[in-house]
């Protein structure tokens, strides 16, 4: 097994900041739209870079190769990336111009919200939009859509497949999520994500799979709604998401990870909560789409050693956090939906502000200097009784935990506030298993 130790790059931080500081001191548009980003959405403009254009004539090669950066290959550009660290991508260009694009989820409302007259480079629903938002000598701004392209500017798409991609959104949109059995809901996501493949290709299926799935998310979370008000009030949408995070029961688990790995997804570093939390967890992550997955599941020690991913889990006569949450609500994939969504914000500013809106976090799960994350307080879901007897039945819950659930219904899913420093790639194990025992249904009855 691949081992994961992700770290800190401080220098290469820095760097980056003075880099796009030149911009926010040369164009005042992007030096109010930062303090804007901090007011009305609780972000930090660095959540929201996609890449950089500099000039030769600023950094060299050799600057990029101690700051960690390598030469992207499959790009036809002077390209850059950095594979052991969260960081724009870079491209070299002549001269010395210093240009900053920002990743939103439509190019269209950003320039509409702020009512710029830019022209937009791509075709409407193609897999990359572009525009010109702001320019200072050889200073510029940018804002970017990505739909599974890599690329730095738009070139020439077919109307065939962008036709067939907004078609296969709808797709993903309106699935069924709910079947007579689990299997017959993974066969059918299996069955909509092949096709959308063999029509537009895996990274661009995969885009719009999860744009999907954080539309369904977001229809059934209040906090989550109020933050997308925030974040689209300055035309962003979700495009600062750092992970989706699925729970799923042991004897589905595979199948979980045979629908994200046709979405192209390949697995990354595993997670251990303890014999206490009886909770494990596969990251995944498919780096053309900029899609990370946390996928969670009730897991012993012992399995932890196997490939648990693929070889599939046993079902067990005791339920611990991830599995009872799944009898009550359905798989995350299906009926559910994700148990949340994590974004990149200002941490404490984010906070604060939801909690003056009304919607208030639970205490910090990670609190360190380079990563520090919260839950906003569970969106409580109704749990239907065919599903309260069955747990009942099973005694995977009491009666008297039952009729809690129907008065109160239970913890449904959530809003993660996150904050990175340093380019820091990686997650806190014993945090996150803390605030899977404080999401167990059974405590919160």
């Amino acid at each position: 097994m691949v081992e994961f130790n992700w770290r800190q790059f401080p220098e290469t931080q820095q760097w980056v900041d003075r880099m796009v500081r030149t911009a926010v001191d040369a164009l005042p548009f992007l030096n109010d739209l930062e303090s804007r980003l901090q007011t009305r959405t609780g972000t930090q403009l660095g959540d929201w870079i996609d890449c950089l254009e500099l000039g030769r004539e600023r950094v060299s090669e050799d600057e990029l190769l101690e700051f960690g950066f390598e030469r992207f290959e499959q790009s036809d550009a002077d390209d850059w990336h950095h594979s052991g660290g969260l960081f724009p991508r870079i491209r070299l260009v002549d001269g010395d111009p210093v240009h900053v694009a920002l990743k939103v989820e439509s190019v269209s409302n950003f320039l509409f919200v702020h009512r710029l007259p830019s022209a937009i480079d791509g075709a409407i629903g193609g897999p990359i939009r572009r525009a010109l938002v702001a320019e200072e000598g050889t200073v510029a701004l940018s804002v970017i859509e990505r739909h599974g392209c890599l690329d730095f500017y738009p070139s020439y798409v077919n109307d065939n497949r962008i036709a067939a991609a907004n078609r296969i959104f709808e797709s993903f949109l309106l699935r069924q999520r709910d079947f007579d059995t689990e299997e017959q809901g993974f066969d059918e996501a299996i069955r909509i994500s092949r096709m959308a493949i063999d029509e537009i290709g895996i990274d661009w299926a995969c885009s719009l799979f999860f744009a999907a799935e954080r539309d369904y998310w977001q229809s059934r979370n209040r906090a989550a709604r109020m933050q997308a008000e925030r974040q689209n009030v300055l035309g962003f949408g979700w495009a600062n998401h750092d992970h989706h995070t699925y729970r799923c029961s042991r004897e589905h688990f595979a199948r979980l990870v045979e629908v994200l790995e046709l979405l192209g997804m390949e697995c990354r570093e595993r997670f251990y909560g303890g014999a206490e939390a009886g909770w494990g967890a596969q990251v995944l992550e498919q780096s053309v789409a900029g899609i990370v997955v946390f996928a969670d599941v009730d897991l012993s020690a012992e399995e932890l050693s196997g490939d648990f991913a693929h070889n599939g889990l046993e079902p067990q006569p005791e339920l611990g956090t991830v599995g009872l949450w799944c009898k009550l609500h359905g798989e995350a994939i299906l009926q559910a939906g994700m148990h949340h969504l994590e974004c990149q914000f200002s941490f404490l500013d984010a906070r604060e502000q939801l909690n003056d809106l009304g919607v208030e976090s639970m205490a910090p799960f990670t609190d360190f200097d380079h990563l520090k994350q919260s839950f906003t307080k569970g969106e409580r879901w109704q749990v239907a009784e065919k599903r309260l007897q069955s747990a009942i039945d099973r005694g995977w819950i009491d009666r008297d935990q039952a009729d809690r659930f129907r008065k109160n219904g239970s913890i449904g899913s959530h809003l993660e506030i996150l904050q990175r420093w340093n380019g820091y790639k990686g997650f806190n194990q014993t945090g996150i298993s803390e605030i899977i025992r404080k999401t167990d249904p059974r405590q919160q009855a």
